[in-house]
């Protein structure tokens, strides 16, 4: 089975003291994780490597950070590169999440440097698309989609894609309270993994976790992931909820043993 992913992405939230007790709340669900399964925390560049010690004795618990620059160093004041996540052992990046496409003008030619920089430095990109309303309401979201897709990704080796991570997040569902309905998520993960497939071929495109990310929670989280093609969710502001997002992770696929 692909990988099935629960991530956290906290966004600018939180203290480190608070994100440290969300985490020891988390961790003392004692959830088992299956060996195809992944919990990721989307956390703060500050708090990578405190978050990091905190699950380091934890199966399948990862880190990821919210960005990184698209040059490898220079005097780019204030940014941070894949380099330096590398070195404080971060394990995933999200790259391209649409709030960083909107207020920081992000395009497909520097998002694809980015997940470069990812592959050149170990680092896993979790790579985001998705549609605004007004696109949505046209009914132009496969194309939409796939030209992000296509002019971030297609570049790309078979390698590099193989067990890769795309988050699915519909614009018009993030922070609103409205989600996709369940077929409205199967359908755009299945459009995407055939756009992957056309491009590379159905073994690639079947290895990629597709994620769903619009206000995912507690109740709307198994009847999500049980579509055939979501593969978990890259979950906001239910994450910041421990027995929230706890219950989002139980709602991942599992194998029966």
């Amino acid at each position: 089975m692909r990988k099935q992913i629960a991530a956290a992405n906290w966004k600018m939230n939180l203290t480190i003291e608070q994100g440290i007790k969300l985490t020891d709340d988390l961790l003392s669900e004692n959830i088992e994780l299956q060996d195809h399964q992944e919990v990721i925390f989307g956390v703060p560049f500050p708090y990578l490597i405190s978050i990091k010690e905190k699950i380091k004795s934890y199966k399948n618990y990862f880190v990821a950070a919210q960005n990184c620059y698209f040059q490898k160093a220079g005097a780019y004041t204030g940014e941070v590169s894949a380099e330096m996540l590398t070195s404080v052992a971060t394990d995933y990046v999200i790259i391209g999440h649409s709030e960083r496409r909107e207020y920081f003008n992000e395009n497909h030619q520097m998002l694809a440097e980015k997940i470069n920089l990812c592959f050149e430095n170990d680092l896993k990109p979790i790579f985001c698309c998705g549609e605004p309303l007004s696109i949505r309401e046209a009914n132009e979201q496969n194309g939409y989609v796939e030209n992000q897709l296509k002019e971030s990704l297609f570049h790309l080796t078979d390698k590099q894609l193989t067990g890769f991570v795309i988050a699915y997040e519909p614009i018009w569902a993030i922070g609103t309270g409205k989600t996709a309905s369940s077929a409205q998520a199967q359908e755009m993960h299945a459009h995407i993994r055939n756009v992957m497939a056309a491009k590379y071929n159905n073994e690639v495109a079947e290895s990629i976790s597709i994620l769903y990310g619009g206000s995912v929670k507690a109740n709307n989280a198994k009847e999500i992931f049980g579509e055939k093609d979501v593969d978990g969710g890259l979950v906001g502001g239910a994450s910041l909820n421990a027995a929230e997002f706890a219950t989002i992770i139980k709602s991942l696929k599992t194998i029966s043993r």
